[in-house]
């Protein structure tokens, strides 16, 4: 279990970018579909929400992977 546990980790700040630009990807996917479905105001919203979801994330990731770095090396 530990085996697999590890390959869902993330141990460097590559990693963390790596996952960043995947979680950018399908946010703007999901924000194009979004005009698509509701034109205006309302669907440029919802993408800009999807969007700046990706910059919360992403912070809150990078931060993880420093605070773990930081606790590992003492």
């Amino acid at each position: 279990m530990e085996r697999i546990r590890r390959l869902f980790t993330i141990k460097t700040k590559f990693e963390a970018f790596l996952v960043i630009y995947a979680l950018a990807l399908g946010a703007t996917e999901r924000g194009i579909v979004y005009m698509h479905q509701y034109p205006g105001t309302g669907g440029h919203l919802l993408a800009l929400v999807c969007t700046g979801s990706v910059f919360i994330a992403g912070g809150m990731i990078l931060d993880a992977v420093e605070m773990r770095r930081s606790a590992f090396n003492f």
